[in-house]
C-alpha cells in the first residue's frame, strides 16, 4: 500500500481513499443487481414465448383414429345412421318408417283461458210462475262471467242441464239430459260481467237417465228447478202446476 503524500495529515488521505473505495463497491453492487434483474425478466419472457409457441403448434382435438387402440372410439360418427332427415331417436332401425310430423300449436297460443266453474254465475228463470197440467214450461238459463278477465266457455246445449224436483228437493222428476240430450256446442269468449242466455223447454212429464222408465205427466203441485252449466249449479227456483180449468167454469 502506497503511503499518502501531501501537505495534509495522512489520516485525511486515508479517509478519502476509504470513501472512494466505498463508492466503487456500491457502484459494482448496483451493476450486479441490475444485471440479475434483467436476466430474470428475459427468462420470464422466454418462458412465455415458449409456452405460446407450444400452444400454437398443438394439434386441435378431432375424431379419434380408429386404428389407434389408445384413443376412444365413441366420438366417431356411426356409419349405420340413416341418411334421411327424419328423427329415428336413439339410433333406431333405419328401415322403420319415419315418424309422422307433429301438429303445430296455434299461433295465437290457444286464445283466452277456459272459464272455471267457480268464476261462473248461473241463474234460472221460468216464463210463468204457474202452469196448467199439459203446459210446456220454458226455462231460461243466464250464464255470467263473474271473473276479472275474459275467458272462453261452452254455453251450448251439451253443457247445460235443467233438473226438476219435488218441492222439498227430495226426488228428481225430470232432467233435460235424460231422454233427448242436445249435443250442440257453443264456445263463446266472455268478457268480465258478460251474460249469455239460452232456453230449455220441458214437456211436463217425468224422465229417467237414458229414458229407461216410462214417462208420465206430473200431477198438480209445487215444484223446484235448478240449472247447471258444467258443474256450476244455480240456486233453486219454485213454480206451480195446477189442474186445468173445467170447461164452462167461471
Amino acid at each position: 500500500m502506497i503511503e499518502p503524500q501531501g501537505p495534509l495529515p495522512p489520516e485525511v488521505y486515508w479517509r478519502r481513499r476509504l470513501l472512494a473505495g466505498a463508492v466503487v463497491v456500491a457502484a459494482v453492487i448496483a451493476v450486479i443487481i441490475l444485471i440479475v434483474a434483467l436476466s430474470g425478466r428475459s427468462g420470464d419472457d422466454s418462458d412465455t414465448q415458449s409456452a405460446a409457441a407450444t400452444s400454437s403448434t398443438q394439434k386441435p382435438a378431432g375424431p379419434a383414429n380408429p386404428s389407434d387402440p389408445a384413443q376412444p372410439s365413441e366420438s366417431a360418427p356411426s356409419s349405420e345412421a340413416p341418411s334421411g332427415g327424419g328423427d329415428h331417436g336413439g339410433g333406431g332401425d333405419p328401415s322403420a318408417p319415419p315418424a309422422p310430423p307433429s301438429t303445430p300449436a296455434p299461433a295465437d297460443g290457444g286464445g283466452p283461458a277456459t272459464c272455471a266453474d267457480q268464476s261462473l254465475s248461473v241463474v234460472l228463470y221460468t216464463d210463468k210462475p204457474t202452469y196448467s197440467v199439459g203446459d210446456n214450461p220454458v226455462f231460461t238459463i243466464v250464464t255470467t262471467n263473474g271473473g276479472l278477465a275474459e275467458c272462453s266457455r261452452d254455453v251450448g246445449k251439451a253443457a247445460q242441464n235443467v233438473i226438476v224436483r219435488t218441492l222439498d228437493g227430495s226426488r228428481t222428476l225430470w232432467a233435460a239430459q235424460d231422454c233427448a240430450p242436445d249435443p250442440t256446442v257453443d264456445v263463446q269468449v266472455l268478457q268480465p260481467g258478460q251474460q249469455v242466455s239460452d232456453t230449455i223447454t220441458w214437456s211436463g212429464t217425468t224422465s229417467s237417465p237414458k229414458c229407461k222408465k216410462k214417462r208420465v205427466q206430473v200431477v198438480p203441485g209445487g215444484y223446484q228447478a235448478t240449472a247447471k252449466v258444467g258443474e256450476r249449479e244455480s240456486a233453486p227456483i219454485t213454480f206451480n202446476i195446477v189442474a186445468p180449468a173445467e170447461p164452462g167454469g167461471q
